[in-house]
């Protein structure tokens, strides 16, 4: 089935090529308006403005064309016949500009817009009625002041925070917590940062992310049928982008609360001048002193169990130029340090430089973007039994992306080559050691094109993984398809098919795991799986969404979705794993002998969310119903992440627009996370000795008899955070911003896991007040 599937979509691809090439041939007699849309006040590029282009028609002036700029401020309306048109920008919140532009045969008439903000509007109403420009389903996108209305942990607003509360996402816990996306382990969710694959993008104590919220722009979330510009990953994508450092003046921002700290230092390089190339800087540092300030503040909640610190150090150099172009150069350094008493410890750091670019030729029809990278990634825990538990990834990023733009279409193609080498060291439960060292290479390419009429917008996708390392290929079609019927109302369905290479070096049956390491594809597979032999060493996974969205009214939008995920392999480590795979153990089975199993699974489920906004409140709340399911060859089992019901309420409302106050309240609610129950103990030895072993004059460790894995479920989880702020709003831009937060406000005992061994309940964070303060100047 699938076979004609991959033969359907090529034939699809061919067909689109060549009608791509009539176009080609059609748009030679005519020419094209293009151009960006800026900020007047500071350069910044303005996405989602809307630019129409009107003609003389037998004296009349009609709409020749529309369409709305990208995430770069970019808009081209293409196949307008030679004449002369009055092209108009406009967008909510700024003013309308007007421009002439003479079109010749076969050229482009390149025209910027410069729009100011306007911030007060008397007596005056205006309705835009634009079509969404993606056909993009299952996707959230977050900016920074979005951000603002979550309440703040430990006083500073943060990504990871607002992630939790989107559809389909659940968060495993306040200490080591990882996000698990519509039934997708963290490991096949691909982190960007700017166009970079950040391995680790969420520190340890679980409420704070490595992305400073300050710098953030915005947070394309991905959570199931994403597009063929994404790959390598199975389940989701979150895409965070940041914005420039400012153009126009030096700044300073510097914040103090009782978890965390930071500075942000930004400015010119070459002021912002409308219609002249600038550029600029932004420095950012952020650290956790909550392993001392616990001492000090929270010592009711045993600060030995709040033993995290981290920093994280980010900077940007950006350059604008005069023809829209741009180039753009990122260093980050980030590093976290858990440090529990008497027990374990673990360090991880991550380090990286990369770069993007834009090249829009004045006279080609092509724009160019293409971005490279260079980064390191390595943890360690270091134990009292000494041995060695570590894991490395380091390695290189490269692609390029080309982009045209028809009349109404959009055509879209790429490439790009990755390599990297993963080095990996662990002893698993039985105390059986496992390690990999390995170099993998990646080269992928992708082509999609965006039909777009007047209720129909379509995706149609088709991306190419060659693994060179493991001498295996994937062919991924992908599919996207949106359908406006009425005005306010949308259809929409999505399809793909995804692989990757790429595997934690957790097992996913694992509760509590701060050891986040990372193995490429391993050859140590078994031979067959479920019966049919294995060929190849990929993990492969195949989506469905399908979903609705409709504007009850003009400030009430509801959104509904359904989903379902086929995990065909998974790759997990063998904790049963009881032999060293050698010549002496090849009588024993090959599930005790192998440093990993091969696994299948789905999952499937669907959401409601309603989002109401109006005259300062901000309301958000969303219900998610999802299952998870796993087969390791020998049964079925749903793992530790399978939360069948989760649901989030957020209000924020804001007051007194010179000086603002705002509060804002989150409650979350989910229930039990599965769980392997408790049989019995027994004395253990582990025949270190072979058959020399002397069990009757030494003493073994206590072993756990364990029941069937997961069969049990852990107590329901709800949480309620608040938190309120003001900002004074000084001269010369100055700004003070004071927060006050609590998390878990009525202190509810949720249950983080069960020491099994001195049978004692562990809870996650107990009721946590913080006061912050930021100045900016």
């Amino acid at each position: 089935m699938f076979r004609q599937l991959r033969i359907c979509f090529f034939l699809l691809i061919v067909c689109i090529t060549k009608f791509s090439h009539a176009q080609f041939e059609e748009e030679g007699t005519q020419g094209d308006i293009r151009g960006f849309v800026y900020s007047a006040e500071n350069g910044d590029r303005i996405g989602a403005a809307t630019v129409a282009v009107f003609g003389m028609v037998n004296s009349e002036l009609l709409l020749s064309g529309i369409t709305q700029t990208d995430n770069d401020g970019f808009f081209a309306i293409t196949s307008l016949d030679p004449g002369t048109y009055q092209v108009v920008c406009y967008k909510g919140g700024f003013d309308t500009l007007i421009k002439k532009a003479d079109v010749k045969s076969g050229a482009n008439a390149k025209r910027d817009f410069y729009l100011t903000q306007v911030k007060t509007i008397e007596q005056v109403e205006i309705k835009v009625s634009s079509r969404p420009k993606t056909a993009q389903i299952a996707t959230q996108q977050v900016d920074a002041k979005m951000l603002s209305k979550l309440p703040s942990v430990g006083g500073a607003p943060d990504l990871i925070q607002y992630l939790q509360i989107l559809p389909g996402v659940v968060f495993s816990g306040d200490q080591g917590g990882q996000l698990y996306i519509r039934g997708g382990s963290p490991v096949m969710n691909k982190v960007m940062l700017d166009g970079m694959t950040i391995y680790n993008p969420f520190h340890s104590i679980g409420l704070f992310s490595v992305f400073d919220p300050s710098l953030m722009e915005s947070a394309d979330v991905h959570t199931a049928g994403f597009g063929a510009e994404f790959g390598g990953r199975i389940s989701a994508v979150v895409d965070v982008k940041t914005r420039d450092g400012d153009r126009n003046k030096f700044r300073t921002q510097l914040g103090l609360n009782t978890v965390t700290s930071n500075i942000l230092l930004e400015g010119p390089l070459k002021k912002f001048v409308p219609g002249e190339s600038n550029s600029s800087y932004a420095i950012s540092y952020r650290n956790s002193f909550l392993k001392q300030s616990s001492r000090l503040f929270y010592t009711y909640a045993d600060p030995d169990r709040l033993p995290y610190n981290f920093g994280d150090l980010f900077v940007k150099f950006s350059a604008n130029s005069a023809s829209g172009g741009y180039s753009r150069l990122y260093g980050f350094y980030f590093t976290d340090n858990v440090d529990f008493p008497n027990t374990t410890s673990y360090r991880w750091k991550s380090a990286g430089v990369g770069g993007k670019f834009l090249v829009v030729p004045e006279q080609a029809k092509t724009r160019v973007d293409g971005f490279f990278l260079y980064s390191n990634y390595g943890i360690e825990q270091v134990e009292a039994d000494s041995k060695p538990r570590r894991s490395d990834i380091g390695g290189f990023n490269m692609g390029m992306n080309f982009t045209y733009n028809f009349r109404r279409d959009m055509f879209k193609w790429g490439m790009e080559i990755n390599g990297f080498q993963t080095n990996f060291e662990i002893y698993n439960s039985n105390n059986r050691y496992i390690s990999q060292l390995e170099s993998t290479t990646e080269i992928n390419g992708y082509t999609n094109y965006r039909f777009i009429r007047k209720k129909i917008i379509a995706d149609f996708g088709l991306r190419a993984q060659y693994y060179a390392s493991l001498g295996n290929s994937s062919w991924e079609p992908r599919f996207q398809l949106r359908y406006t019927p009425l005005p306010g109302w949308g259809l929409k369905v999505a399809a793909g098919m995804y692989s990757q290479n790429l595997l934690s070096a957790i097992s996913d049956r694992d509760v509590v795991n701060l050891f986040y390491g990372f193995i490429s594809g391993p050859d140590n597979l078994p031979s067959t799986f479920d019966g049919q032999p294995v060929n190849h060493r990929l993990q492969k996974a195949r989506h469905a969404v399908a979903g609705t969205d409709y504007r009850l009214s003009k400030y009430l939008t509801i959104n509904l979705e359904g989903f379902i995920k086929i995990f065909n392999q998974i790759t997990n480590i063998n904790r049963d794993k009881l032999f060293d795979d050698d010549q002496f153990n090849q009588d024993k089975p090959e599930r005790l002998r192998q440093n990993y199993i091969i696994e299948s699974g789905d999952a499937y489920g669907g959401d409601v969310s309603l989002k109401f906004q109006k005259k300062g409140w901000y309301i958000w709340t969303v219900y998610s119903l999802t299952y998870v399911n796993r087969f390791d060859g020998l049964q079925t089992y749903q793992p530790i992440f399978d939360r069948r019901h989760n649901a989030n309420l957020m209000i924020n409302y804001e007051w007194k627009k010179k000086n603002p106050i705002e509060v804002s309240l989150r409650w979350n609610f989910g229930s039990g996370f599965p769980f392997t129950q408790t049989q019995g103990y027994y004395e253990k030895y582990d025949f270190s000795d072979g058959i020399s072993t002397d069990y009757t004059a030494q003493n073994g460790q206590l072993g756990i008899l364990y029941a069937g894995i997961n069969q049990g479920r852990l107590p329901y989880y709800h949480r309620l955070d608040f938190s309120v702020n003001k900002t004074w709003k000084l001269e010369a831009r100055r700004e003070f911003k004071a927060v006050f937060s609590l998390i878990n406000a009525y202190n509810r005992n949720n249950i983080f896991y069960y020491d099994r061994i001195k049978n004692i309940r562990v809870d996650q964070l107990p009721i946590l007040p913080s006061l912050g303060c930021t100045y900016q100047f």
